[in-house]
């Protein structure tokens, strides 16, 4: 079985080129192309009033698309932004109190870390960090106001696990709870249904969403943060032609908008999951496809003196002190994966067959 026709762009653009980074940069599906083309011909035919399409029609499906996958009751708490640092700062602001303190494990993404961490130096934020097994019971004995943590962490593949803890510690006072989802969304089945009215989570289209950059999301709880600091002139959009003498705010998750963006990310995303509904490709189907290719590379047992992790929901991860070797000799054969300090991430997608494993098990050898 192969899906590989789905994505006959993005692989012909470089035929000789074997791309395991589906964690990373996930190629994109023809479908973005087409999505990516309408944008632009509706800024061409309507100008001005694209807008009134972007807010009209393309963010309410897309909307309708996240809260399909994520089990929201409610698509209107889902608010959009070029990147999750933008809708980060925005969360922050929005604390009801002066200097929070921060509970976060010590293995997040670089945005929230060097935000995080400057934060702290400025004495904006007082953090606390922990490794990632221990953050449950560290935020069980409180004291905190917000407590942030990776679905998965992008790193070593470590999961979170359960999220239902964290989320029954969240109240609109503070606690806030804070999910990056980037390693979670459209990689592994994820219900939010049971603590929708709790949790912050934040992600985006430029990995297993396949929709590329400039479409992240951040479903925002009702309650929480209903005046954001960091606001931008979308925040109310559709009162711009009232008076403006007042800070208002909407009363959904549009209170966590910015200011103008570029909307060809959710044209591209609307396309992504119409594709796959015609295909009859969700989540759960998608994880099995590239479970199996998983199972292949992992029997071939890869990487001599290296240790491999626990599998993350769709990248392996090995640590050696020869990671940045390997990398560069598979690098040299024109195959992309990618490192974190000692720790190689193989990631697997869509794109990828049964063939590709065999060749990336072949060059590993």
């Amino acid at each position: 079985m192969s899906y590989q026709y789905l994505f006959a762009r993005a692989l012909a653009a470089d035929r000789q080129r074997l791309h395991f980074a589906a964690h990373s940069h996930h190629l994109w599906p023809d479908a973005s192309f087409e999505g990516h083309m309408e944008a632009w011909d509706d800024a061409a035919r309507l100008a001005d009033r694209k807008w009134e399409r972007v807010f009209g029609e393309v963010i309410p499906e897309a909307q309708r698309h996240i809260a399909e996958e994520l089990g929201l009751p409610d698509p209107a708490t889902i608010a959009f932004a070029p990147n999750t640092h933008d809708l980060l700062i925005r969360v922050v602001s929005a604390l009801p109190m002066a200097r929070p303190h921060v509970l976060a494990s010590d293995g997040e993404f670089h945005s929230f870390r060097r935000q995080a961490l400057r934060w702290a130096e400025a004495g904006r934020i007082t953090l606390e960090t922990v490794p990632l097994h221990r953050l449950h019971e560290r935020a069980a004995q409180g004291g905190f106001d917000l407590l942030f943590a990776s679905q998965v962490q992008f790193n070593t593949g470590a999961r979170l696990g359960d999220l239902e803890p964290l989320a029954a510690l969240a109240r609109p006072e503070g606690p806030w709870v804070v999910i990056d989802g980037y390693h979670g969304f459209m990689a592994e089945p994820t219900d939010l249904s049971a603590m929708a009215d709790l949790i912050f989570y934040l992600a985006g289209g430029y990995k297993y969403a396949m929709a590329g950059e400039g479409v992240c999301f951040l479903h925002a709880p009702p309650g929480f943060g209903p005046r954001p600091e960091i606001t931008g002139w979308f925040g109310t959009f559709e009162t711009l032609e009232a008076r403006q003498d007042e800070v208002g705010f909407a009363p959904d998750g549009r209170r966590f908008l910015g200011s103008t963006f570029d909307p060809s990310g959710l044209y591209r995303f609307n396309a992504m999951r119409r594709m796959l509904a015609e295909e009859f490709l969700d989540t759960a189907t998608i994880s099995t496809y590239c479970n199996g290719l998983m199972d292949v590379f992992e029997a071939a047992r890869p990487f001599a003196g290296m240790e491999m992790l626990p599998r993350a929901p769709r990248f392996m991860a090995f640590r050696g002190a020869d990671a940045e070797k390997w990398q560069a000799k598979l690098s040299a054969k024109g195959i992309v994966i990618d490192r974190r300090a000692d720790v190689l991430r193989i990631g697997f997608g869509l794109y990828q067959d049964f063939e590709d494993v065999k060749r990336l098990v072949k060059a590993c050898r």
